[in-house]
């Protein structure tokens, strides 16, 4: 299975997580080396800066993981750009998601915030990572305007509805010259799978492996998951017939 590259960055895995809803930190931990992901994306909000040692950013020390900060309940691009650079100062990163929802009820991303965003933080040197609607036509503009990668919802953030969005996905994915990573709403590991089945270079998934019942089993299976789907995107699936088509001759024994 090829590497996924951002920015110029290899990762060996191609599943993302989140840090949020974990009945503790110690259960976040154990789904995190679970899925053996690379990346983890961390609200600033959660964070405490006020302390030396914070009990998030403590328990995720050691797991080969790479933090990324996200810009969660910023509802413009003033208050993006200024958590992203309290960000890079406290945590010595310029990687970011950008998040910009305004609506605290549905979490919807404003999409002429984050473009608006995107450019400033792009100049300023940040890689960007944005969550979005499944919109084609943004995720050009955002592209022209420097992100790093894409970050399409499949479904509104923690609904664990699955890929919604698929026919946006699917046209996102053919025109992107970055990588696509499905974000938001993934519930069951069989959407991770077809995720990566169509092409997306990774996915992210927090809420279905956080509130499971076992979410350090359910992490594995998620790892599992988009190995598989990944796997069969580079194998390249079969195509689509309309009528049966025997995988073996049918009438060939009749004449021996």
């Amino acid at each position: 299975m090829k590497k996924l590259t951002i920015a110029g960055q290899e990762f060996n895995s191609r599943l993302f997580l989140g840090t949020g809803k974990f009945g503790s930190p110690e259960l976040m931990r154990k789904a995190v080396l679970s899925s053996f992901t690379n990346m983890v994306t961390v609200a600033l909000k959660r964070i405490d800066f006020q302390t030396e040692t914070d009990s998030l950013i403590e328990h995720l020390q050691d797991t080969n993981t790479q933090l990324l900060p996200n810009t969660s309940g910023a509802r413009n691009a003033k208050e993006a750009i200024f958590a992203a650079q309290l960000a890079r100062e406290a945590l010595e990163t310029n990687w970011l998601k950008l998040e910009i929802h305004p609506d605290p009820r549905y979490l919807m991303p404003d999409a002429f915030e984050t473009l608006k965003a995107t450019e400033e933080l792009a100049r300023l040197g940040f890689i960007i990572l944005p969550y979005i609607h499944a919109d084609p036509v943004l995720c050009k503009q955002l592209e022209n305007a420097g992100t790093s990668a894409v970050m399409p919802l499949g479904a509104p953030i923690g609904t664990n509805k699955g890929l919604r969005t698929l026919d946006f996905l699917e046209i996102i994915i053919e025109q992107s010259q970055v990588p696509v990573i499905i974000d938001a709403g993934l519930g069951a590991p069989s959407d991770a799978a077809k995720a990566m089945e169509i092409g997306a270079d990774a996915v992210l998934v927090n809420t279905a492996i956080a509130v499971s019942e076992d979410p350090e089993m359910m992490a594995s299976a998620f790892r599992l998951a988009t190995e598989a789907g990944r796997i069969a995107y580079e194998s390249r699936l079969g195509n689509l017939a309309q009528h049966a088509q025997a995988s073996s001759p049918l009438t060939s024994f009749l004449n021996s």
